[in-house]
């Protein structure tokens, strides 16, 4: 096969867009740009405009940076006609995105700081949204990647800025082909990271690398236009988003759904994938259907942390009902203005449920609601959701999960056991964490099993070992005692001297206490000085749930039944916190005890925690990219064990190479069964790392064959 220069790969691009309608023109530099700008703008807009009118565009267009003309772009301008009538000019049909102006061009130059050459650039009704940056097959991505962010620094924001009004880059070698979001973080090497660009993909997860192929998929004009119009999201951090594959499909999927079905699904996108971003776009979208009269994103209460907030806050200003108060949630489903709501599962159960509410909320029984369950593994398995479905007439009803519930992992209730496709229906879409690897939209985890009690000479596994009641072992203080030693002894080692944090689950409440006392004890004793802090339920009757791969039962204590040792003790363990962090949280009232978990979530992301020891909490639903490890001393199986190794796995940067999974439990089998069920296929080695004993036994031996090869040759030369 012949390799194809940089420059012959560029004109087999342009004529492939050529042929896919796109109309080539010849742009040498900003003057042609901004003439060509207003022929197309005047086609779009049907009209003509005088150079004094274009002048008011063109000073409209040059203000402010990428976010702001990506607003800019997405608005019309109100222009003032020489003649005084006003006349709206739009620079993107974003309903009926076939409709526009779509050309391409090549080599234009641009004088900023130095003068700078592009590749390839689209224009859409004249303003250039998608910059194409090519190399020649054998060249890395990234130097595509690097010299992108160079021409943003050097040359974008030059004269009019219109470079900046760049919605979507392409990078490609011809063999490889990535694309991103134009952000404003690209420019700064603090948040720039060439791990943030996607493939695209089909609707089964198969990568379409190949220029050519690409272009004839991403790059067809009625796509592009429909990423940049319905797929490009502007979040209130002033950053731009665009969807990876598998959430475009996942979109498209419900949004059909609810347009030409009564039914409902649900969405398979692994832990780590961007889900509350998928849903979110999904509900963006729904709230412009007609015929839809309320969407209604659902969270477990627990879930509704200060990251749940800000993600959805990021993407809409004040979605979010942060209240306890039933009565806020009511009066959303009257007001005609509010078509997105975003509550919880409690509080939408007592809005159905409580006699003060029946009326006000008896005429929405029969409207088009669309329900959306977020981590629908969680919390909808009970009366809560028979509830919900037996209220609503005219509901379509949607959940997204990283682990799905199927028959094998099932666990029953007084319903019976039920799956994830009973309550939700079929899926709809699937991304699973082989896929997420795949992509490196996730990382690998590295799990070392480690015994820290030996018995005639063996490590005591999660086993029946002979004349050893192993369960006693489990919570004993030699147990606990040298699990800590291990941990204080290897926590740098495994953080990167702490530049991650790391979580420590364990089997129960009881369980849980001695560890805290023990890592307390010896950092009164000089010989640490990790922060630790805790958090748990203190509901009544607790009880060790873990071996079912449920991690639900943590349940955030409401103040009625509770269980007051547990709470007593909890309240010892916030004094000390208070103390390292100079605040004043308690578990007397159920709004401090919200207020110390979300301060608690916040600490662990900005690595104030080193170690928070857990039961169940956090272990699903918690996002954190500054986490990397996970200690371990419970019995984890199925959808919690995936659920709780993904708290590492979140990719940061190039120093976060993979997830740590410390084990004091013989884990193996469990982790082959999840993985079986999970990924449906034999992927460990593209899941798990192999440990780390072994990359060194393997490197050891091939350095050793090499000096023997060397010592052979040099043998033979010397006789």
């Amino acid at each position: 096969m012949t390799i194809q220069s940089e420059a012959q790969l560029e004109e087999s691009l342009m004529q492939q867009l050529a042929g896919q309608g796109y109309e080539r023109v010849a742009i040498k530099d900003e003057s042609d740009l901004v003439g060509n700008l207003k022929a197309q703008l005047e086609k779009h807009n049907d009209t003509t405009y005088s150079e004094a009118e274009f002048k008011q565009i063109l000073n409209h267009l040059a203000k402010g940076n990428v976010f702001d003309k990506a607003k800019t772009l997405r608005d019309k301008f109100a222009l003032r006609r020489d003649d005084g009538s006003s006349h709206l000019v739009e620079f993107l049909q974003m309903n009926k995105w076939c409709q526009n102006q779509f050309q391409v061009a090549n080599q234009i130059s641009n004088e900023g700081d130095y003068l700078n050459r592009y590749d390839v650039t689209i224009l859409i009704n004249g303003l250039p949204l998608v910059q194409i940056e090519l190399k020649r097959a054998g060249i890395e991505l990234k130097e595509a990647f690097n010299q992108v962010n160079r021409y943003r620094r050097h040359s974008y924001s030059a004269n009019y800025g219109l470079f900046d009004f760049v919605q979507i880059f392409v990078i490609s070698n011809g063999v490889n082909t990535k694309y991103y979001a134009n952000t404003v973080g690209y420019g700064n090497t603090k948040k720039a990271s060439f791990k943030f660009t996607s493939f695209w993909a089909d609707r089964s997860n198969q990568k379409i690398t190949r220029l050519e192929q690409f272009a004839n998929v991403f790059l067809e004009r009625c796509h592009i236009a429909k990423m940049i119009s319905k797929y490009t999201v502007l979040t209130t951090n002033k950053t731009l988003l665009v969807l990876r594959p598998y959430q475009f499909y996942a979109v498209e999927a419900i949004v059909d759904k609810v347009e030409n079905s009564v039914h409902g699904g649900y969405i398979w996108h692994t832990t780590g994938s961007g889900k509350t971003l998928t849903s979110f776009k999904a509900s963006q979208l729904l709230i412009n259907n007609p015929n839809v009269e309320k969407v209604v994103f659902v969270v477990d209460r627990k879930d509704l942390d200060n990251q749940t907030i800000r993600e959805f806050n990021s993407f809409k200003e004040g979605s979010v009902d942060t209240t306890t108060n039933t009565a806020n949630l009511v009066k959303q489903f009257n007001d005609p203005n509010t078509k997105l709501i975003v509550t919880t599962i409690q509080k939408l159960n007592t809005a159905i449920s409580r006699e003060r509410h029946a009326l006000k909320m008896e005429a929405h029984r029969d409207k088009k609601i669309v329900f959306i369950f977020d981590e629908c593994h969680r919390s909808q398995f009970g009366d809560t959701h028979k509830r919900i479905t037996e209220y609503f007439n005219n509901y379509q009803m949607f959940g997204f999960t990283g682990t799905p519930i199927f028959a094998e992992n099932a666990s029953g209730n007084e319903l019976g056991k039920r799956t994830t496709k009973d309550l939700f229906g079929d899926r709809l879409h699937e991304y699973t964490i082989v896929d997420a690897i795949n992509d490196e939209n996730v990382l690998k985890f590295s799990v070392e099993y480690y015994s820290g009690v030996k018995y005639n000479g063996r490590d005591l596994e999660d086993e029946k070992v002979e004349g050893v009641d192993v369960r006693e072992v489990f919570v004993s203080d030699d147990w606990v005692a040298q699990n800590v030693d291990f941990i204080i002894k290897n926590h740098d080692r495994k953080t990167k001297s702490r530049e991650f944090t790391a979580m420590f689950a364990v089997s129960s409440v009881e369980v849980l206490a001695k560890y805290y006392e023990e890592f307390k004890k010896q950092k009164e004793a000089g010989k640490h000085n990790l922060r630790v802090a805790t958090i748990f339920s203190y509901t009544a009757n607790e009880e060790d749930k873990d071996a079912d791969g449920i991690l639900d039962e943590d349940a955030m204590p409401d103040d009625g039944k509770v269980n007051m040792h547990s709470r007593d003790m909890l309240e010892s363990f916030i004094g000390d916190y208070n103390q390292m962090f100079g605040v004043n949280y308690t578990t007397k009232d159920s709004t401090s005890f919200y207020d110390y978990y979300r301060n608690i979530a916040d600490r662990v992301k900005v690595r104030e925690i080193d170690i928070l020891l857990v039961v169940n909490m956090f272990l699903t639903g918690f996002d954190s990219k500054t986490l990397n490890t996970l200690y371990v001393d419970k019995n984890l199986k199925y959808h919690g064990l995936i659920q709780a190794y993904s708290r590492t796995n979140r990719i940061l940067n190039e120093t976060k190479s993979h997830g740590n999974i410390v084990a004091f439990r013989n884990l193996r089998k469990n982790t082959n069964e999840a993985l079986r069920l999970f990924a449906d296929k034999d992927v460990n080695e593209q899941v798990f790392m192999r440990p780390y004993l072994e990359y060194t036994e393997e490197f050891n031996k091939q350095l050793g064959a090499s000096w023997r090869s060397e010592e052979r040759r040099v043998g033979k030369e010397c006789r």
